[in-house]
């Protein structure tokens, strides 16, 4: 955890040899786009760097899917070129809707601003998304779950308890945790990271991270034991399962200390959190920033008005851009500072990640129920 930065390629190469079935070659055929008769230059220049922006993504997605399936090495750091090309390609069409906002489209099945995306994009946004599965797949040793998702809730919630939560409020953090993993992993268990050699496994932790929150959990256990002795035992059990192995390709001792390492020390603020954002999907985002700006979210937390709490300090805003918050269109990236409501708002590609968690966290406490 901590704050993200991956715009610095570490030396290490990354050799990926994945073999991926065959889903079938691409052929995103683009429609012609005539350039309309009557377009301002500023119009003109933006429908043709969206144009040419879009055609490069085409081109990256079809070039990583090749090498995947002719099982050629991969470049170090796989899915930033990806990841920056859709960046760039979603800018792109910001600007023209900016400046022709008849372009504006209908929605789409991610939820992103039909400004920010064109619906019938959606074929290249389903293969970018399939790529990252292929290039992040967990390594052959790791150890998964058969339940990853009551996992993540049943550690964040007991965590909670121990950190003095009741249980409507121990539910909340659980909830919000869920949401964490969703945020970070997609929901994909024991990942590893195509844009990172640093950060890895079910919460997306770096080695210091995840040794710190074991340091953690090992001062809390006996009071996880003391009301839930059945999580304890469970948590023996995965300890002596992960052995000497990276505790972050265990799935349990992975969330277990990525929990541990940064959220917990903020639990105790989940009632006045959830008072102050009953939305749920803001709760998980404010949590997410935990992860991404770690020292400002704890002063805006610190103040007596967290929504209006400003954020202006240039490295900040780059961290936020680096993790698709003001990075879409010259407007977005033009701000200088922003307040913690404004951030949540600019939040929404992470909407859909945390709709999925609420829908699997409705269905797990079914379950528990039943």
């Amino acid at each position: 955890m901590g704050i993200r930065n991956y715009t610095g390629a570490p030396k290490a190469a990354l050799a990926l040899g994945l073999v991926a079935a065959v889903i079938g070659s691409l052929s995103f055929m683009s429609p012609a786009m005539g350039e309309p008769a009557g377009l301002t230059k500023k119009q003109s220049d933006a429908l043709n760097t969206y144009n040419n922006s879009r055609g490069n993504f085409e081109s990256i997605l079809s070039q990583r899917r090749a090498q995947i399936n002719s099982n050629q090495p991969l470049p170090n750091l796989p899915g930033q070129a990806l990841y920056l090309a859709r960046n760039n390609m979603m800018s792109a069409y910001k600007d023209l809707t900016d400046a022709l906002p008849s372009r504006i489209g209908g929605p789409n099945k991610y939820g992103i601003p039909p400004a920010y995306f064109e619906a019938r994009n959606e074929p290249l946004l389903d293969e970018y998304r399939r790529l990252f599965d292929l290039m992040q797949a967990p390594p052959a040793n790791a150890q998964k779950s058969d339940a990853p998702f009551k996992d993540v809730v049943d550690l964040g919630t007991a965590i909670a308890r121990a950190r003095g939560l009741d249980a409507t409020n121990a539910e909340a953090a659980g909830r919000i945790s869920l949401g964490l993993f969703f945020a970070e992993t997609n929901g994909n268990q024991n990942i590893g990271n195509a844009r990172s050699n640093k950060y890895k496994g079910s919460l997306q932790t770096g080695v210091p991270e995840d040794q710190n929150g074991r340091r953690k959990w090992a001062a809390i256990k006996k009071s996880i034991a003391a009301f839930d002795p059945a999580l304890n035992i469970r948590d023996d059990k995965e300890e002596a399962r992960a052995g000497n192995l990276d505790h972050r390709y265990n799935h349990w001792t992975a969330v277990r200390d990525g929990l541990m390492n940064a959220h917990a020390d903020i639990f105790p603020q989940v009632p006045s959190i959830v008072k102050t954002l009953p939305d749920p999907i803001d709760q998980m985002k404010l949590f997410e920033l935990i992860q991404i700006i770690p020292s400002p979210t704890k002063s805006a937390l610190k103040s007596s008005n967290l929504l209006n709490y400003r954020i202006s300090d240039p490295t900040i805003m780059g961290y936020l851009r680096n993790n698709s918050v003001f990075t879409f269109g010259q407007a977005d990236r033009a701000k200088t500072s922003a307040t913690f409501r404004e951030i949540l708002d600019a939040m929404w590609l992470f909407n859909d990640k945390f709709e999925r968690a609420l829908s699997k966290f409705d269905e797990i406490k079914k379950q528990s129920k039943g």
